[in-house]
């Protein structure tokens, strides 16, 4: 993988570079990024980056036979390490079991979560690992002499998986052989071996920003730039699940609140039917109506920023700060959070198979009083 194939993350980029051209790189490092921010896709670039022949002042040349190997992810000296489970009953799996599907998967979803990864490999609910018979093979690779590089690279994916046996890492980190780069690319700092942690450096990786999303959606996947927008909104920064936004829906979230709201303050009762009659069909299942209600929510927020922010610094389309802007006039600041607090409750309920119906029925009668200022039913 390419610097230029990652979404954003240009200061990471800047920072990784800067340290191999001033020669201050780290033996060991931990890429910290959540969920969709392109913490595995930095990795993978930079260890391409490190094995290459001829650099580019930016990039790896992506000509030759170095960056060959290293885009289809077969290069000798770079080893990969992740989450697996056994095949069968009293198998000791390793990451170099599942080399293939480890090579489909990051090809077809670079920006998947560790979960994504468990049902490649059909895990279902067994529980995926990176054991003591992992780590031992690690030192067995890495005690080895490089085959074409200069480097010999591990890049480990999840290190959160890794539990005690994780210190068994620990002297190989500290004092490695020459020339040998740890990559550890994770989610939670929270769940990292405090023992590694100590030893690592570490390399904060920012959410990506809406504009960035967008950007993704629809050069990448032909998203019209409204669509594009109202998903980047409600992923906040995750690409992963802008996706399976992307997938799961072709509802215009914007147009269906404001037909909510119009139904609402004109005392359409019909209307109201109607509406809620479609979100709660089938056909839009629970996962829009959460997304939807997560929509709301962001919409809301939007109108409080608008009360300290200029309108321009807001990653909107001209039209939903409009909106935003009357929502804004509507509902004063114990009002905005009485809203969010009954859209948090309903995606609750929703989360639970609550009937939709009933639930946006209720929650539509909520809203309602909520706008009129009169005391909340219990």
């Amino acid at each position: 993988m390419y610097f230029s194939d990652i979404i954003g993350q240009d200061a990471t980029r800047q920072q990784l570079l800067h340290a191999v051209t001033h020669n201050r790189l780290s033996h060991a490092m931990i890429m910290l990024a959540p969920e969709g921010a392109g913490g595995l896709p930095v990795g993978l670039a930079f260890a391409q980056y490190l094995v290459c022949e001829d650099r580019r002042e930016q990039d790896a040349c992506g000509e030759c036979a170095a960056c060959k190997k290293a885009a289809q992810y077969i290069h000798p000296d770079i080893h990969f390490s992740y989450p697996v489970i056994p095949r069968k009953a009293g198998d000791k799996p390793l990451s170099s079991d599942y080399a293939a599907e480890w090579r489909e998967f990051i090809a077809q979803q670079p920006y998947g979560n560790a979960y994504d990864w468990l049902q490649f490999i059909g895990a279902e609910n067994k529980q995926g690992n990176i054991t003591a018979h992992e780590c031992q093979d690690i030192i067995r690779k890495l005690s080895l002499k490089s085959f074409e590089s200069p480097f010999k690279i591990l890049l480990m994916w999840m290190p959160e998986y890794l539990g005690n046996e994780g210190n068994r890492l620990l002297k190989l980190i500290e004092e490695p052989p020459a020339q040998t780069i740890f990559i550890l690319v994770a989610e939670n700092q929270e769940q990292i071996l405090a023992t590694i942690l100590s030893r690592t450096q570490l390399i904060k990786i920012n959410p990506l920003s809406k504009n960035d999303v967008v950007k993704a959606l629809t050069e990448r996947n032909q998203a019209p730039e409204q669509r594009a927008r109202q998903i980047a909104t409600i992923a906040s920064g995750n690409y992963r699940e802008a996706l399976q936004l992307l997938q799961h829906s072709d509802n215009d979230y914007h147009e269906m609140l404001r037909a909510w709201l119009n139904c609402i303050f004109m005392q359409n009762r019909k209307g109201l039917q109607e509406w809620v009659d479609n979100i709660a069909s089938a056909k839009m299942g629970r996962e829009n109506q959460k997304q939807f209600l997560r929509y709301f929510i962001n919409v809301l927020e939007h109108s409080l920023r608008l009360q300290y922010m200029d309108k321009s610094q807001l990653a909107f389309s001209d039209e939903e700060v409009d909106f935003a802007e009357k929502l804004k006039k509507l509902a004063d600041l114990g009002q905005m959070q009485q809203l969010m607090e009954a859209l948090d409750n309903a995606f609750y309920h929703i989360e639970r198979n609550a009937n939709g119906k009933i639930l946006f029925h209720a929650l539509s009668i909520r809203l309602q009083y909520i706008f009129k200022g009169k005391p909340l039913p219990v």
